[in-house]
């Protein structure tokens, strides 16, 4: 079966409104023919201005986090539903940095995919292993954990509309890649853990890789058998290296 390509930027905390702005317009302007599905993950308060840019185009917005509530007593949090108002298709759920800095735990994270999903909203789930994990031979200890939460949460069903991130946290912003071969290793595990559940979603959910990947590196790990796109952190806030790491699905 063959999935559709998906690229999504995220932005983490950069940019002000008119880069932001300025950013998006840049992407749709330079996207050409349709050979994937594309999209930018901006900072909440920036949400409101590119919608507007991306209206018509197909350019998707998506959002950094999500809260775990859908709503109530929960100061700085943002709900689904608030996001759906904007036109959010997607939303990262349980990426690094938010496990790392901010205390999201696996059952945080899969209430967040849930909540997601109740307004409509593509989760992302972010799953990986640190360096001390993966020197420990625990990456695949720590992705059955994290996979298995929202599965136990959620319901295999649930993958049907969401999309998994493979992110080593050994390889983020360290100047350290995967090799095209170590990434494709750990998506086919992923994809194997999910086929063991239901087939026909494993054949189907989109599989991302969220390490680092640039102009540079795109092709090779894109050309992997299930490596299904990227999520895209640096080489996402500069439309033209954005676009190239886009167009190298089509090489």
């Amino acid at each position: 079966m063959m999935r559709r390509s998906l690229v999504i930027g995220n932005w983490k905390m950069n940019g002000t409104r008119a880069s932001a702005e300025s950013l998006a317009q840049g992407i749709i302007a330079g996207l050409g023919a349709d050979i994937g599905d594309i999209a930018v993950c901006v900072p909440y308060v920036y949400l409101s201005s590119v919608a507007e840019v991306v209206k018509g185009s197909r350019l998707a917005l998506g959002s950094q986090n999500v809260a775990d509530k859908a709503s109530g007593a929960y100061t700085g949090e943002i709900s689904a539903t608030m996001l759906k108002e904007f036109n959010c298709q997607y939303a990262l759920v349980g990426h690094s940095e938010r496990r790392s800095y901010y205390g999201d735990t696996d059952a945080s994270v899969a209430a967040r995919f849930v909540q997601a999903q109740t307004q409509g909203i593509i989760p992302v789930l972010c799953v990986g292993e640190t360096l001390e994990q993966r020197e420990e031979d625990q990456t695949f200890a720590v992705i059955d954990q994290q996979l298995n939460a929202v599965i136990d949460s959620a319901g295999i069903a649930a993958f049907n509309n969401a999309v998994i991130a493979y992110e080593p946290v050994w390889a983020i912003g360290t100047g350290k890649t995967a090799s095209d071969e170590q990434a494709q290793e750990v998506h086919h595990y992923i994809r194997q853990f999910i086929a063991a559940k239901d087939q026909a979603i494993a054949d189907k959910v989109q599989i991302l890789y969220g390490g680092s990947a640039k102009p540079d590196n795109a092709k090779g790990l894109f050309a992997m058998p299930d490596i299904d796109g990227g999520l895209i952190g640096g080489a996402s806030l500069d439309a033209e290296s954005f676009l190239a790491v886009y167009h190298s699905i089509s090489e």
